[in-house]
């Protein structure tokens, strides 16, 4: 098996390279502008919040084909040498203009620009929309989660049954800015500074002799960090053998912080819990539930009036399964200086690079409308405030990147603004945007 570790430069179709061959030979090298949007909302979003802006800048400074890549690219016998030459002293040159990292967005609003020599525009397409599209997903299931969970904490259980590692380090990164507390994922924790949160599973509790005397064993371990699964044989009888122990933590000076809820009729289970734990004095334990969660049931839940005080969610949540794609498209929106666009039927793009400006209104400061504009057009009401800005420049980042927590609060506030109809998780409604008619009135020369 080979030893080379091609670089991130090879995420690309094989066609952005075949046509950039193609496009180096005809001379045909100018400067284009590209936007990416999504042209229709996923079923049941009434807004989704764009993410992934890190990922890219980082990809777009330190882009360049290895040694090794060219090497690699050469043995296919694909490229003639003259591309190949050219991509040996490749590096991304141009500039980004792009919403905040979790801004809300609507449908065939561009959350990311790009300008530049239109090889180099072109070859990055796979890697800008294949983190934008995940990362917003996650970001947007994740907001959706925390909505209908009223209050009460969620955590991202979400690793072991995600599409590869790379997608559950996003999901764990995404969900955090989308408002959880934390997760279960260590590596993601280490890599992005995230809380990590566990309890036990069980099989911790199957290697013992009993039930109490995995909790115990557990217990003392984690004296004053322990969450005990009741599940595993009869939950109640479970959650008997959680308050013996919590009884004993106390008489040494410690609490159990909580029981776990896995499977059953949670609701039921947990009006039934929370009236053990009461009565035997320890209000103070928490109730986690988990065990195929998503916004849907938890909504039922806390509708319900369900007595839990947390949410671990994992599989339905970590694959976005009710959403897992959207219609994101990179589309070429300029070359040469001249406007161009796609006229294909059900799939027609605006043409020119854009300003994306929203509208709020006056008394709840919540979003009224957006408006769609040439990049360069004045601001279509005294008060419309432009969400695309500058991000790269000549290939180099402006400014400093944002920390994690301020992303986490930007999501907060924003999705604070959104009208409350556009938030709701079943057949919500979405803002409109006004597209002037600059926009709508070009026409190619045919």
């Amino acid at each position: 098996m080979s030893q080379y570790a091609p670089s991130g430069a090879l995420f690309t179709d094989l066609y952005q390279l075949t046509m950039a061959q193609a496009y180096l030979r005809s001379g045909q090298t100018d400067v284009a502008t590209f936007s990416l949007f999504v042209r229709n909302l996923p079923s049941n979003r009434g807004y989704l919040l764009f993410a992934g802006l890190e990922n890219l800048i980082d990809y777009l400074e330190n882009l360049r084909f290895t040694d090794e890549d060219i090497n690699y690219l050469r043995s296919t016998k694909q490229f003639g040498e003259d591309f190949i030459e050219y991509l040996s002293g490749f590096n991304f040159a141009g500039n980004v203009r792009a919403m905040d990292e979790g801004t809300p967005f609507f449908a065939n609003e561009p959350v990311v620009e790009v300008t530049a020599p239109v090889i180099q525009g072109q070859i990055v397409e796979t890697y800008l929309l294949n983190q934008v599209n995940m990362q917003s997903l996650f970001t947007s299931k994740a907001a959706r989660i925390v909505h209908a969970a009223g209050g009460a904490d969620v955590v991202d259980f979400a690793s072991r049954r995600a599409h590869g590692t790379d997608a559950a380090n996003k999901f764990a990164r995404a969900s955090y800015i989308g408002g959880f507390a934390g997760t279960s994922n260590v590596r993601a924790g280490a890599l992005y500074g995230l809380p990590t949160i566990g309890t036990m599973a069980h099989a911790f509790i199957t290697s013992f002799n009993s039930e109490i005397d995995a909790f115990r064993a557990y217990a003392e371990a984690f004296p004053d960090t322990t969450t005990l699964l009741v599940d595993t044989y009869d939950t109640l009888k479970g959650v008997d053998a959680a308050i013996t122990v919590a009884h004993e933590l106390e008489s040494k000076g410690h609490r159990l912080v909580g029981v776990r809820l896995d499977s059953g009729d949670l609701s039921k289970l947990a009006s039934i819990t929370r009236g053990m734990l009461d009565d035997a004095g320890l209000p103070f334990v928490q109730i986690v539930a988990s065990g195929g969660l998503d916004e849907f049931s938890i909504d039922s839940l806390v509708k319900n009036g369900a007595p839990i005080n947390a949410y671990g969610v994992g599989t339905k949540a970590g694959v976005s399964a009710d959403a897992p794609w959207s219609d994101a498209v990179y589309k070429q929106v300029a070359y040469s200086g001249n406007y161009v666009a796609k006229l294909g039927m059900g799939k027609a793009t605006l043409p020119g690079p854009k300003q994306v400006w929203r509208c709020y209104k006056k008394d709840d400061h919540k979003i009224l409308h957006d408006h769609l504009t040439s990049a360069d057009a004045q601001p279509p009401e005294s008060d419309a405030t432009p969400l695309l800005r500058e991000m790269l420049r000549n290939g180099n980042r402006l400014g400093s990147a944002p920390s994690l927590e301020s992303v986490r609060d930007r999501v907060r506030y924003e999705i604070s603004r959104l009208p409350e109809s556009t938030r709701n998780l079943s057949g919500p409604d979405t803002v409109s945007a006004v597209v002037s008619d600059g926009l709508t009135s070009w026409r190619p020369k045919l």
